[in-house]
This record gives structure tokens, C-alpha cells and sequence, in this order.
């Protein structure tokens, strides 16, 4: 736990066509982390596009932004077109170097790689691409939060406000991190028992592989030429 009377910045990144819900749940827990000041950072102020068309604006550029103590990246399917963006990966490498924390949400994760930090690292990301962490020298946990030092990994999607009530407890204590949950009034009661491949029924699995199968396949190429480019074996040599 840090001391209570250290003042902490704590910032969420923005990027188009990432899920909402990695940015916005956690945000729902990190921007009340008592003695903090939470921002979202973007490459732009202009207003940016989730997934869906929902539409948010960064209250810093990169430029405009100091150092953090806890850096979150959040994930979804724009991901995909910044595993090779140097200014946005240079962003999250400086920023992880001098952070307390760093908190990986759903394929969050996969930017962190491409960055180079998960070397090494014990990680998680959504389901559709866990088998692609490998490839940048992570070992899979199939867990919803896996923790590695001060590294947090959320799994997919809401699994991003666990890992932030884990994170804030890790920051300001237990209690206060309970607090956080009552407020939200978080005790997930979902009507159906389909919230991960092992539990989903079959054919929901089917669709779901085959709705993402484009988007995999693209990320799993991509996988495989930073792989390559940071001297990765995904079997294990090298790592």
C-alpha cells in the first residue's frame, strides 16, 4: 500500500475503436481513489470513437502529460492498428518505466507487448486473444486478474473493474477499496452462466470464434512479426 499522503497521478489512455467498458469501468473505480488526480490521455483532444460510436475526448495529449504513478491501458479492437504505432508505444514504454503501477485491461495487454514490457511477465487478456501472449514473452494465467509485481492484468472487458477494486486496494487499502465497490453497488448477478469458454455453451463459443476470426487472425500475424522482431519463441526459447 502507498502512503496516504503521497499524492498520486493516475491516468487511463484513449484510443479509437478501444471497448468503452476497459476505459470506463475502470474509470469508475480509479477516479476516486482518495488523494489522486485521475486524467485520460490520447494522442489528440479531439473527440475520439469507441468501437460502437460512442464518442469521448482526453482531458491530456501525451504531450501534456507528466509522469504517472499508475498508467492504465485499455484494450478492444482498435488495439489492432497501433501494435506498430512508435508514438503511442513509445507513450506506454516511457510512461510503465517510471510508473508505481500499470494496469492492463482485456487486450491492453497486447499493446503492452508490442511495447516490449511483457517479457518475463505473468499476464492475462481477453479470451479470444490469450493464445497470442506467448509471442511477446508473457506466461498465460487463465485467470480474470492475474497480478505480476506491479504489473495488474484484467482479463476481458468488465473483468476490468475487478482488477481496478484489486488495484485500489493495492493503492489505498482493502477498506478502501471496499468502500469504492459499495458505492458502485458491484455484486455481479448475470442471468446466464456464459461468461467464459469453459462455461459457455457450445455453439455460443462457435459464434463468438467466429464473429472475432478475422480480427484474431489479423492479431495473431501481427503477433508473430513483433514476435519476431523482439527475438520472442513463443515456445519458451529466448523468452
Amino acid at each position: 500500500m502507498i502512503p496516504s499522503d503521497q499524492h498520486l497521478q493516475i491516468g487511463s489512455l484513449l484510443f479509437p475503436g478501444l471497448d468503452q467498458i476497459d476505459l470506463t469501468g475502470p474509470l469508475e473505480v480509479l477516479s476516486v481513489i482518495p488523494n489522486s488526480t485521475y486524467q485520460v490521455i490520447a494522442a489528440t483532444k479531439a473527440p475520439i470513437k469507441d468501437l460502437h460510436g460512442l464518442s469521448m475526448n482526453a482531458d491530456k495529449t501525451f504531450d501534456e502529460v507528466g509522469q504517472l504513478d499508475v498508467l492504465h491501458v485499455p484494450g478492444g479492437p482498435g488495439q489492432q492498428a497501433l501494435m506498430e504505432d512508435e508514438t503511442f508505444l513509445s507513450f506506454i514504454r516511457n510512461q510503465a518505466e517510471g510508473a508505481q503501477f500499470v494496469f492492463s485491461v482485456c487486450t491492453g495487454a497486447l499493446l503492452c507487448g508490442a511495447a516490449g514490457l511483457l517479457k518475463g511477465r505473468k499476464a492475462t487478456t481477453h479470451w479470444s486473444a490469450f493464445h497470442l501472449l506467448p509471442y511477446f514473452g508473457a506466461t498465460p494465467v487463465n485467470e480474470r486478474v492475474v497480478i505480476d509485481g506491479n504489473w495488474v492484468f484484467a482479463a476481458g472487458v468488465t473483468s476490468g473493474i475487478d482488477g481496478a477494486l484489486q488495484l485500489a486496494a493495492m493503492l489505498r487499502g482493502q477498506r478502501v477499496a471496499e468502500q469504492i465497490q459499495l458505492y458502485m453497488q458491484y455484486h455481479p448477478e448475470p442471468p446466464f452462466d456464459s461468461g467464459t469458454p469453459e462455461r459457455a455453451p457450445v455453439e455460443v463459443l462457435e459464434a463468438a470464434r467466429n464473429a472475432a476470426g478475422e480480427l484474431t487472425a489479423r492479431r495473431l500475424e501481427t503477433a508473430k512479426a513483433i514476435s519476431a522482431k523482439l527475438g520472442i519463441d513463443p515456445a519458451g526459447e529466448g523468452v
